[in-house]
Protein backbone atom coordinates (compact mmCIF):
# COMPACT_ATOMS: atom_id res chain seq x y z
CA UNK A 1 0.00 0.00 0.00
CA UNK A 2 1.54 3.33 -0.99
CA UNK A 3 2.68 5.63 1.80
CA UNK A 4 0.93 8.61 0.21
CA UNK A 5 -2.34 6.75 0.60
CA UNK A 6 -2.31 7.31 4.34
CA UNK A 7 -1.47 10.97 3.97
CA UNK A 8 -3.35 12.31 0.98
CA UNK A 9 -4.64 9.31 -0.96
CA UNK A 10 -8.26 9.70 0.14
CA UNK A 11 -10.07 12.21 2.33
CA UNK A 12 -12.16 9.41 3.83
CA UNK A 13 -9.40 7.13 5.13
CA UNK A 14 -7.50 8.14 8.28
CA UNK A 15 -4.07 6.72 8.99
CA UNK A 16 -5.35 5.09 12.18
CA UNK A 17 -8.72 3.86 13.44
CA UNK A 18 -10.84 6.37 15.35
CA UNK A 19 -9.54 7.07 18.88
CA UNK A 20 -12.21 4.89 20.46
CA UNK A 21 -10.75 1.88 18.64
CA UNK A 22 -7.21 2.59 19.79
CA UNK A 23 -8.28 2.95 23.42
CA UNK A 24 -9.64 -0.57 23.38
CA UNK A 25 -6.12 -1.97 23.33
CA UNK A 26 -6.04 -1.58 27.11
CA UNK A 27 -9.57 -2.82 27.65
CA UNK A 28 -9.63 -6.33 26.23
CA UNK A 29 -12.72 -7.37 28.14
CA UNK A 30 -14.80 -4.67 26.45
CA UNK A 31 -13.45 -4.98 22.91
CA UNK A 32 -16.30 -6.95 21.42
CA UNK A 33 -18.87 -4.55 22.89
CA UNK A 34 -17.67 -1.64 20.72
CA UNK A 35 -18.84 -1.41 17.12
CA UNK A 36 -19.40 1.38 14.62
CA UNK A 37 -20.40 1.89 11.02
CA UNK A 38 -19.80 5.15 9.13
CA UNK A 39 -21.44 6.00 5.79
CA UNK A 40 -20.43 9.11 3.84
CA UNK A 41 -22.86 10.32 1.18
CA UNK A 42 -22.82 13.12 -1.33
CA UNK A 43 -26.29 14.62 -1.47
CA UNK A 44 -27.98 17.42 -3.41
CA UNK A 45 -28.93 20.05 -0.85
CA UNK A 46 -30.83 22.89 -2.53
CA UNK A 47 -28.73 23.74 -5.63
CA UNK A 48 -25.46 22.46 -4.17
CA UNK A 49 -23.88 19.13 -3.36
CA UNK A 50 -22.71 18.50 0.18
CA UNK A 51 -21.63 15.56 2.31
CA UNK A 52 -23.84 13.83 4.86
CA UNK A 53 -22.04 11.50 7.27
CA UNK A 54 -24.14 8.84 8.98
CA UNK A 55 -22.65 7.10 12.01
CA UNK A 56 -24.15 4.08 13.73
CA UNK A 57 -22.40 3.22 17.00
CA UNK A 58 -23.11 0.63 19.68
CA UNK A 59 -21.55 -0.56 22.92
CA UNK A 60 -22.77 -2.18 26.13
CA UNK A 61 -24.28 1.09 27.36
CA UNK A 62 -25.24 3.17 24.33
CA UNK A 63 -26.66 2.71 20.85
CA UNK A 64 -26.69 5.87 18.72
CA UNK A 65 -27.42 7.16 15.26
CA UNK A 66 -25.66 10.41 14.41
CA UNK A 67 -25.87 12.66 11.33
CA UNK A 68 -23.37 15.31 10.32
CA UNK A 69 -24.73 17.46 7.48
CA UNK A 70 -22.31 19.68 5.62
CA UNK A 71 -23.51 23.21 5.02
CA UNK A 72 -23.45 23.59 1.20
CA UNK A 73 -22.88 27.32 1.64
CA UNK A 74 -20.05 26.94 4.19
CA UNK A 75 -18.10 23.66 4.20
CA UNK A 76 -16.33 24.67 7.42
CA UNK A 77 -19.52 24.22 9.41
CA UNK A 78 -21.71 21.14 9.81
CA UNK A 79 -25.05 20.42 11.45
CA UNK A 80 -25.24 17.49 13.85
CA UNK A 81 -28.22 15.37 14.81
CA UNK A 82 -28.14 12.44 17.25
CA UNK A 83 -30.74 9.99 18.56
CA UNK A 84 -30.61 7.13 21.06
CA UNK A 85 -31.63 3.71 19.71
CA UNK A 86 -31.55 1.76 22.98
CA UNK A 87 -34.46 -0.62 23.42
CA UNK A 88 -35.40 1.11 26.68
CA UNK A 89 -35.86 4.44 24.87
CA UNK A 90 -39.03 3.42 23.04
CA UNK A 91 -40.21 7.02 22.61
CA UNK A 92 -37.12 7.61 20.44
CA UNK A 93 -38.03 4.79 18.04
CA UNK A 94 -40.10 7.15 15.90
CA UNK A 95 -39.38 10.83 15.76
CA UNK A 96 -38.74 14.07 13.95
CA UNK A 97 -36.10 16.72 14.49
CA UNK A 98 -35.33 19.92 12.62
CA UNK A 99 -32.34 22.19 12.20
CA UNK A 100 -31.49 25.21 10.09
CA UNK A 101 -29.38 25.42 6.95
CA UNK A 102 -28.80 28.93 5.61
CA UNK A 103 -31.97 30.23 7.22
CA UNK A 104 -34.19 27.38 6.03
CA UNK A 105 -35.47 24.38 7.99
CA UNK A 106 -34.22 20.86 7.37
CA UNK A 107 -35.96 17.85 8.94
CA UNK A 108 -34.90 14.34 9.93
CA UNK A 109 -37.67 11.72 10.14
CA UNK A 110 -37.06 8.23 11.49
CA UNK A 111 -39.00 5.10 12.44
CA UNK A 112 -37.29 2.15 14.16
CA UNK A 113 -40.35 0.69 15.89
CA UNK A 114 -40.21 -2.56 13.90
CA UNK A 115 -36.50 -2.45 13.02
CA UNK A 116 -34.54 -5.68 13.21
CA UNK A 117 -30.99 -5.56 14.57
CA UNK A 118 -28.20 -8.12 14.64
CA UNK A 119 -24.63 -7.72 15.84
CA UNK A 120 -24.23 -4.80 13.44
CA UNK A 121 -24.98 -1.36 14.94
CA UNK A 122 -27.19 -0.51 11.94
CA UNK A 123 -30.58 -2.24 11.54
CA UNK A 124 -30.89 -4.94 8.90
CA UNK A 125 -34.52 -4.27 7.87
CA UNK A 126 -37.91 -2.69 8.63
CA UNK A 127 -36.91 0.93 9.17
CA UNK A 128 -36.39 4.26 7.44
CA UNK A 129 -34.52 7.52 8.03
CA UNK A 130 -35.25 10.51 5.79
CA UNK A 131 -33.49 13.87 5.61
CA UNK A 132 -35.75 16.55 4.08
CA UNK A 133 -34.76 19.99 2.84
CA UNK A 134 -36.81 22.39 0.71
CA UNK A 135 -39.62 19.93 -0.07
CA UNK A 136 -37.24 17.14 -1.15
CA UNK A 137 -35.88 14.03 0.51
CA UNK A 138 -32.14 14.55 0.08
CA UNK A 139 -31.17 11.26 1.81
CA UNK A 140 -33.26 8.16 2.45
CA UNK A 141 -32.00 5.13 4.38
CA UNK A 142 -33.74 1.84 5.06
CA UNK A 143 -36.07 -0.55 3.27
CA UNK A 144 -39.38 1.26 3.84
CA UNK A 145 -39.27 4.09 1.29
CA UNK A 146 -43.04 4.17 0.76
CA UNK A 147 -43.58 4.69 4.48
CA UNK A 148 -41.12 7.58 4.39
CA UNK A 149 -42.82 9.17 1.35
CA UNK A 150 -46.23 8.87 2.99
CA UNK A 151 -45.11 10.40 6.27
CA UNK A 152 -42.99 13.24 4.90
CA UNK A 153 -45.26 13.97 1.91
CA UNK A 154 -42.09 14.81 -0.01
CA UNK A 155 -40.50 13.50 -3.17
CA UNK A 156 -36.90 12.24 -3.49
CA UNK A 157 -34.38 14.67 -4.89
CA UNK A 158 -32.74 14.10 -8.26
CA UNK A 159 -30.11 12.88 -8.48
CA UNK A 160 -30.33 10.68 -5.41
CA UNK A 161 -27.59 10.73 -2.80
CA UNK A 162 -24.43 8.81 -3.71
CA UNK A 163 -22.54 6.65 -1.23
CA UNK A 164 -18.89 7.73 -1.31
CA UNK A 165 -17.40 5.63 1.46
CA UNK A 166 -18.34 2.97 3.99
CA UNK A 167 -16.15 2.44 7.06
CA UNK A 168 -16.63 -0.13 9.79
CA UNK A 169 -14.87 -2.28 12.36
CA UNK A 170 -15.20 -6.03 12.85
CA UNK A 171 -13.72 -8.44 15.38
CA UNK A 172 -12.23 -11.90 15.11
CA UNK A 173 -9.19 -14.13 15.49
CA UNK A 174 -8.74 -16.07 12.25
CA UNK A 175 -11.92 -15.03 10.45
CA UNK A 176 -13.37 -11.59 9.61
CA UNK A 177 -16.63 -11.09 7.71
CA UNK A 178 -18.33 -8.08 6.14
CA UNK A 179 -20.57 -7.06 3.24
CA UNK A 180 -19.63 -4.46 0.63
CA UNK A 181 -20.90 -2.79 -2.54
CA UNK A 182 -18.57 -3.94 -5.28
CA UNK A 183 -20.34 -2.95 -8.48
CA UNK A 184 -22.77 -0.54 -10.10
CA UNK A 185 -25.85 -2.00 -8.40
CA UNK A 186 -27.06 -1.74 -4.82
CA UNK A 187 -26.45 -5.40 -3.99
CA UNK A 188 -23.84 -6.07 -1.32
CA UNK A 189 -21.40 -8.96 -1.57
CA UNK A 190 -20.12 -11.22 1.20
CA UNK A 191 -16.42 -10.75 2.00
CA UNK A 192 -14.47 -13.16 4.19
CA UNK A 193 -10.87 -12.60 5.30
CA UNK A 194 -9.06 -15.62 6.76
CA UNK A 195 -5.57 -15.77 8.18
CA UNK A 196 -3.06 -18.28 9.47
CA UNK A 197 -0.38 -16.41 11.38
CA UNK A 198 1.00 -19.10 13.65
CA UNK A 199 2.11 -22.64 12.93
CA UNK A 200 4.82 -24.55 11.12
CA UNK A 201 4.40 -22.61 7.85
CA UNK A 202 4.86 -18.96 6.95
CA UNK A 203 1.99 -16.56 7.83
CA UNK A 204 -0.58 -16.25 5.07
CA UNK A 205 -4.00 -14.76 4.37
CA UNK A 206 -6.96 -15.39 2.04
CA UNK A 207 -9.70 -13.04 0.86
CA UNK A 208 -12.92 -14.53 -0.54
CA UNK A 209 -15.88 -12.79 -2.19
CA UNK A 210 -19.25 -14.56 -2.33
CA UNK A 211 -17.56 -17.83 -1.37
CA UNK A 212 -14.94 -17.65 -4.13
CA UNK A 213 -11.29 -17.29 -3.14
CA UNK A 214 -9.96 -14.21 -4.92
CA UNK A 215 -6.60 -13.46 -3.28
CA UNK A 216 -4.09 -15.56 -1.38
CA UNK A 217 -1.16 -13.69 0.18
CA UNK A 218 1.81 -15.82 1.17
CA UNK A 219 4.82 -14.77 3.25
CA UNK A 220 2.90 -12.14 5.20
CA UNK A 221 6.03 -11.31 7.18
CA UNK A 222 7.26 -9.66 3.99
CA UNK A 223 3.95 -8.84 2.30
CA UNK A 224 2.09 -7.41 5.30
CA UNK A 225 1.25 -4.31 3.23
CA UNK A 226 0.21 -4.32 -0.43
CA UNK A 227 -2.56 -4.30 -3.02
CA UNK A 228 -3.91 -6.41 -5.87
CA UNK A 229 -6.57 -5.95 -8.53
CA UNK A 230 -9.21 -8.56 -9.33
CA UNK A 231 -12.07 -8.64 -11.85
CA UNK A 232 -15.63 -9.63 -10.98
CA UNK A 233 -18.69 -9.23 -13.22
CA UNK A 234 -17.09 -6.57 -15.45
CA UNK A 235 -15.91 -4.69 -12.39
CA UNK A 236 -12.29 -4.13 -11.49
CA UNK A 237 -11.75 -4.19 -7.71
CA UNK A 238 -8.56 -2.90 -6.17
CA UNK A 239 -7.95 -4.48 -2.76
CA UNK A 240 -5.49 -2.89 -0.33
CA UNK A 241 -4.32 -4.43 2.93
CA UNK A 242 -2.08 -3.51 5.83
CA UNK A 243 -1.76 -6.18 8.55
CA UNK A 244 1.54 -5.01 10.04
CA UNK A 245 0.02 -4.79 13.53
CA UNK A 246 -1.32 -8.34 13.35
CA UNK A 247 2.23 -9.60 13.03
CA UNK A 248 4.38 -7.14 14.95
CA UNK A 249 2.17 -5.42 17.53
CA UNK A 250 2.58 -7.08 20.93
CA UNK A 251 -0.46 -5.44 22.50
CA UNK A 252 -3.51 -7.52 23.42
CA UNK A 253 -5.42 -6.25 20.38
CA UNK A 254 -4.27 -5.17 16.94
CA UNK A 255 -5.98 -4.15 13.75
CA UNK A 256 -5.61 -4.84 10.07
CA UNK A 257 -6.72 -2.25 7.53
CA UNK A 258 -8.47 -3.36 4.32
CA UNK A 259 -9.81 -1.17 1.51
CA UNK A 260 -12.02 -2.39 -1.34
CA UNK A 261 -12.13 0.08 -4.23
CA UNK A 262 -14.40 -1.05 -7.10
CA UNK A 263 -14.53 0.57 -10.53
CA UNK A 264 -16.05 -0.48 -13.82
CA UNK A 265 -13.51 -1.97 -16.21
CA UNK A 266 -13.60 1.20 -18.33
CA UNK A 267 -13.02 3.49 -15.33
CA UNK A 268 -10.32 1.23 -13.94
CA UNK A 269 -8.40 1.22 -17.23
CA UNK A 270 -8.48 5.00 -17.31
CA UNK A 271 -7.37 5.24 -13.68
CA UNK A 272 -4.52 2.77 -14.12
CA UNK A 273 -3.02 4.95 -16.84
CA UNK A 274 -2.58 7.68 -14.24
CA UNK A 275 -1.61 5.71 -11.14
CA UNK A 276 -1.90 2.06 -10.17
CA UNK A 277 -2.25 3.07 -6.51
CA UNK A 278 -4.80 5.87 -6.78
CA UNK A 279 -8.08 5.64 -4.87
CA UNK A 280 -10.98 6.79 -7.03
CA UNK A 281 -14.72 6.39 -6.62
CA UNK A 282 -16.44 4.46 -3.85
CA UNK A 283 -14.33 2.67 -1.24
CA UNK A 284 -15.15 0.28 1.59
CA UNK A 285 -12.77 0.64 4.53
CA UNK A 286 -12.58 -2.21 7.02
CA UNK A 287 -10.74 -2.19 10.35
CA UNK A 288 -10.28 -5.83 11.35
CA UNK A 289 -9.59 -5.93 15.11
CA UNK A 290 -7.79 -9.14 16.03
CA UNK A 291 -8.67 -10.48 19.46
CA UNK A 292 -6.13 -12.45 21.44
Amino acid sequence: MPEHFYETGSPFIPAKPPPSSRKREDRVANKASQSWLILIYQAKIADFFGKITVTWSKNLVNHYLCFNVENPYDDQHTYTFKTDLKASQFWNKKGLKNFEIDGKRAFVYWDFRQAKFSSNPAPSSDYYVAVVYEDEIVLLLGDLPNDAYKRTKKRPTFPEATLLCKKENVYGKKLFCTRALLGDGKEEHDIVIENSLFGPGDPEMWISIDGISTIRILNLNWRFRGSETISMNDTSIRIYWDVHDWLFNESSSSYGLFIFNPNTTECASSANKESDDSIQGFCHVLYALKMG
